[in-house]
């Protein structure tokens, strides 16, 4: 990973920088009416275990990252990175210890397309004057929409946020899903090449939830790994499901096929786990989602993370502030470097002081990662 936060897309559209901050700043003051409260989603009666197991063999998402971030304190022992424009390596509880591959969104008019967003969508970067949160746009130029994400740690607790909002054409015929990959405690399941496996389910509530409580792994002089369960919850949570990469339960090969879900599961054992679920639309017309990816010692813990406290506007404004304190102590950079605007200059050194103090661990102060990623991008391999 770079020390600065650049956007290098598989397919990357063209849009000024000053708009997408300016635009970015519009979203923050819209984020200030988010409410909190939603209707409970569905659980299918009747809903069984998943087959196919245990699913494709799992790989490490990319090492070039768009964005790293994390709270600046030690209560919120997450970290996240962006790659390829979409949620990449969530750290938890140790900056060592990642568990997702992506967590991303599948759009689809239910009848003739379904896009997922690495695949079909460009995308820009923008991130506030810290660097620490990222705002990645996705553009579907065949179906006219886009989705203006943002992303942070929640400052009060293990917890990854998103806001996304969907705008353009005949949006009221879209349904959106959140689709996660995961490899909780850095294994993935998949067969005999990973390391591991993990499991899924949906709890009772409706939430989808992944986990792996394996504490040893290949990784050597690692005897601090602690069970790991991660839950993604939303207030326009619909429906969830839970099935093995690559196979039919795999919630992206049935919208890929028939643009539904078109099968339900609340269980997947020792496997490649991905889980979806189905987004309703607040009120008749807007499109504002927020996901919150909670974690947890076990099931239970990971889901009152994942709960939402509080608006994401609020958490936003303290995430920020925790950033802006910290950088104000720091000794003042030189505003003048060969080649650099005074702006540059000094962006450039916020930048790059607060991507280094994101890299130290929390449970062990004075601990730095090389970088937020996994470098090889190999299987998870035994």
């Amino acid at each position: 990973m770079m020390s600065c936060l650049i956007s290098v897309p598989r397919k990357k559209m063209s849009v000024p920088r000053k708009k997408l901050a300016a635009a970015a700043l519009l979203a923050t003051a819209a984020l200030m009416a988010t409410e909190l409260a939603a209707p409970a989603a569905s659980h299918a009666a009747g809903a069984s275990a998943a087959p196919g197991a245990p699913g494709v063999t799992s790989y490490f998402d990319l090492a070039r990252k768009d964005c790293v971030g994390t709270a600046r304190n030690s209560t919120s022992k997450v970290w996240f990175t962006v790659a390829d424009g979409v949620l990449s390596d969530v750290y938890e509880p140790t900056i060592d210890n990642t568990n997702v591959k992506t967590l991303q969104y599948v759009v689809t008019d239910g009848s003739s397309f379904t896009d997922l967003q690495t695949r079909d969508m460009t995308y820009s970067v923008a991130t506030d004057a810290t660097g620490m949160s990222c705002t990645i746009t996705s553009i579907s130029a065949t179906h006219g929409y886009q989705l203006v994400t943002t992303y942070i740690a929640d400052p009060e607790r293990d917890a990854v946020l998103m806001h996304t909002q969907l705008t353009g054409k005949n949006i009221k015929k879209l349904q959106l899903y959140a689709y996660l990959d995961a490899h909780v405690n850095g294994n993935g399941g998949g067969g005999a090449d990973n390391g591991g496996a993990d499991s899924g389910t949906v709890d009772a509530s409706g939430v989808g939830v992944v986990g792996d409580a394996a504490t040893v792994s290949q990784a050597t002089n690692r005897d601090y790994a602690v069970p790991t369960y991660m839950a993604l919850s939303s207030p326009q949570l619909q429906q969830a499901t839970v099935g093995y990469a690559g196979g039919a339960s795999d919630g992206l090969a049935q919208l890929d096929g028939g643009h539904a879900l078109s099968a339900v599961y609340d269980s997947a054992p020792d496997g490649h786990i991905v889980l979806t679920e189905q987004l309703r639309r607040n009120g008749t017309s807007s499109g504002a989602y927020d996901l919150s990816l909670g974690f947890g010692r076990n099931q239970a813990e990971a889901i009152s993370t994942a709960t939402p406290k509080r608006s994401f506007a609020a958490s936003l404004v303290s995430y920020l502030a925790g950033w802006a304190r910290y950088d104000n102590g720091l000794t003042a950079p030189h505003a003048k470097i060969p080649g650099l605007s005074t702006s540059q200059a000094v962006r450039s050194y916020y930048l790059s002081a607060n991507v280094l103090k994101a890299s130290e661990d929390k449970t062990f102060p004075g601990a730095v990662v090389a970088s937020l990623a996994s470098p090889w991008g190999q299987a998870v391999s035994a």
